[in-house]
């Protein structure tokens, strides 16, 4: 994994001439074309000669002191669920290549745009986005960065946007959260993955899994890098974070859920974290969430997920079913059996839950959690269904509880150098974005050491 500075110190180098816009272009397109690593499986599409004339463009702006920000010429990485002008958004499926081009960008990739980032190229994902393990049997599996030499899964569905991030192929990556999709491919590959409140970003021009769930969020280096791409993905002002200290912190470890089934090295480096930030100062207190148990009724014949995409693919799995893959459309089709008065009942008890977590939350500054309650499984033992759908879930269960509350959620590292990838969560109610990214600034650097 290469030593891939932060957004900041990118754009320093870029304002004192130290680098260009161009050269990093080209450096991430090296990684990319490495055929020893793993940019093959990791993008679907890489545009080089339109991120090189997007470079070269910055560059010229920035000489002329007209970058349209101060991160204009750094490259970024596209999920391939979102439109971009002239391509095909397929979706990491084969059901959708004969899909005519995008007609324009979407408002998050066009925003982007604004801010000068450079678009190196559209990455793989589990098809449909439906899946927290990042196996894609279309287009191939990217190793996630841990042991590659073994073969890890590299975590989904944002799958090619953490190994693009790892791997110095792009320096951040827009990627989708419906029930972690962003954190945990941030956590098994040791980077920092957002899931922001969804209201605070357009979801149009991306391909929906549940409308009710999604949310768009970046993939990066840092705490700090993550508030710079979701600043521009909500079209806010870009306003360095301020870390909060962590003397002070009142955190909740929530002990209903979150903590069962923990493989022992996500239990080791969670609890040794806890240790460093109470012994620093901040007040952690293990607390029972009750309703935390209403999320798995509520989940019963396929949730959200299941009925709106359901919704979305009815006609297109009926067409093209034979070229899904088998355990994305199974997942698809128990949105069948649901009836207008099962879904309607899942909203009403989706509103209590929110209003009742919200209530329970008040008192502190964040949920603080293991991001996934397993580390990365080996690609090889997860060819039998059963062992997959295990995996799956304990993969997805931790981050799913914030989506379903609305809430806002970020994934840090926690392992030291050298260790298994762990991932962990700070978690608030909708609309705490600003917080969750100052206690992360203020925790990170020191919950590794």
């Amino acid at each position: 994994m290469p030593n891939t500075p932060t957004l900041a110190t990118l754009a320093d180098d870029l304002d004192s001439g130290r680098t260009s816009a161009r050269k990093l272009v080209d450096e991430c397109l090296v990684r990319i074309g490495d055929k020893t690593g793993e940019g093959a499986r990791a993008f679907i599409h890489v545009d080089a000669e339109a991120a090189i004339e997007a470079a070269e463009a910055m560059d010229r702006l920035r000489e002329v002191q007209a970058a349209p920000s101060r991160f204009a010429g750094i490259p970024v990485s596209i999920k391939d669920l979102f439109d971009i002008k002239g391509q095909v958004t397929r979706a990491g499926s084969r059901a959708l290549e004969d899909s005519a081009p995008a007609e324009a960008d979407a408002p998050v990739v066009a925003r982007l745009r604004r801010a000068g980032f450079v678009v190196i190229g559209r990455t793989n994902m589990t098809e449909f986005a439906y899946s927290g393990i990042g196996i894609n049997p279309h287009y191939g599996t990217p190793k996630g960065a841990w042991q590659r030499n073994i073969g890890h899964v590299p975590g989904g569905s944002s799958s090619g946007a953490a190994v693009s991030v790892a791997d110095g192929m792009a320096y951040g990556a827009l990627g989708t959260d419906t029930g972690g999709s962003c954190r945990i491919p941030a956590a098994f590959n040791g980077i920092v993955g957002f899931k922001p409140t969804q209201r605070r970003v357009p979801l149009d021009g991306g391909v929906p899994l549940s409308s009710s769930l999604d949310s768009f969020g970046p993939l990066a280096r840092t705490a700090q890098c993550c508030a710079v791409l979701d600043a521009v993905l909500a079209n806010e002002a870009i306003v360095p974070v301020l870390p909060r200290p962590i003397k002070g912190m009142r955190l909740a470890v929530p002990t209903t859920l979150a903590l069962d089934d923990l493989e022992d090295a996500v239990a080791r480096t969670f609890e040794r974290a806890l240790e460093t930030l109470s012994r620093q100062g901040a007040t952690i207190e293990r607390i029972e969430v009750p309703e935390f148990l209403d999320i798995a009724p509520m989940s019963a014949k396929g949730g959200f997920a299941a009925a709106e995409s359901y919704a979305w693919h009815r006609y297109l799995i009926v067409s093209k079913g034979d070229v899904y893959d088998p355990r994305v459309a199974s997942r698809i089709l128990r949105g069948e059996s649901q009836s207008a008065a099962d879904y309607i009942d899942l909203l009403a008890a989706r509103r209590s839950l929110i209003a009742r977590t919200e209530k329970r939350f008040a008192a502190y500054d964040a949920l603080v959690l293991p991001t996934t309650a397993n580390t990365p499984p080996r690609i090889a033992d997860l060819a039998d269904d059963k062992a997959f759908t295990s995996a799956n879930a304990l993969a997805l269960r931790n981050c799913t509880l914030i989506n379903m509350i609305d809430g806002c959620a970020i994934s840090l590292p926690a392992h030291r150098e050298g260790e298994v990838p762990v991932g962990l969560m700070l978690a608030a109610s909708g609309g705490s974005d600003r917080r969750i990214f100052e206690l992360a600034t203020g925790m990170e650097g020191a919950i590794r050491v």
